[in-house]
């Protein structure tokens, strides 16, 4: 059996300016009366292989020490997160080092994608735990995807084999370390941990995950996730 341990990293530095609030949108508060990073924690910290958790927070950050999961048995510190997500991630994994071996597995989470699934986690475990790199979840586009020049069509896109990126995205934590330290250091754009690994020349698995896993971007998208959360706890 699999010995190596999960991690979780969640970089919640972002400001979120689409939000039309001022305060960051991983603060929101939800129907339920939790913060989004909130309820996002409180999913993927009851998750029993998850060990221990870092949370990448901005310098100006005055809020999550007033969390109910500030004081949580398996946050292990905080860190502050950088301009960009990958910043948040690379601060975070290096806050993780005095925990963690290179071959244990760590899961990089959206703060802004509160209606995570325990079942999806768990499965991306599971699909994960045997494999040499990693993978991450993610959907099958189903939406006819065109390309555009200067907003006119210019083709439609095969979408047999496209993919939506979610996350969590998981890898071993050497790997992923310098994978995202290469990929910086290489000036390559850098959008989620899949694609500094892509860099690397390594493959990711695909685990197909709920279509309910959205990350919250807009205001519109704030209603989409009290509907998905509201609707776990009646079913």
């Amino acid at each position: 059996m699999p010995t190596n341990h999960c991690y979780l990293v969640v970089p919640a530095s972002g400001v979120g300016t689409r939000m039309q609030s001022n305060i960051s949108k991983q603060y929101l508060q939800l129907d339920n009366g939790l913060s989004v990073l909130d309820q996002t924690l409180s999913t993927l910290l009851n998750i029993k292989k998850i060990k221990g958790c870092v949370v990448a927070i901005s310098e100006q950050d005055s809020l999550f020490s007033s969390s109910q999961f500030y004081n949580h048995p398996k946050l292990l510190t905080t860190t502050i997160g950088g301009k960009e997500r990958y910043h948040s991630v690379i601060n975070a994994l290096n806050a993780l080092k005095p925990f963690i071996k290179d071959n244990d597995w760590v899961l990089v989470h959206d703060a802004a994608r509160p209606c995570i699934e325990v079942k999806d986690v768990e499965n991306l475990i599971q699909q994960l735990e045997n494999q040499k790199v990693g993978g991450l979840l993610a959907t099958k586009v189903v939406d006819t995807i065109k390309k555009s020049s200067h907003q006119m069509v210019e083709s439609t896109i095969d979408r047999s084999n496209l993919w939506q990126a979610q996350t969590p995205q998981m890898y071993r934590f050497g790997i992923l370390l310098h994978a995202l330290n290469t990929a910086y250091n290489d000036g390559i754009n850098i959008t989620d941990e899949a694609s500094a690994i892509e860099h690397l020349g390594l493959d990711s698995l695909l685990v197909e995950s709920s279509k309910t896993n959205i990350k919250i971007t807009s205001p519109d998208d704030m209603a989409l996730a009290n509907f998905y959360l509201n609707k776990s706890l009646i079913s």
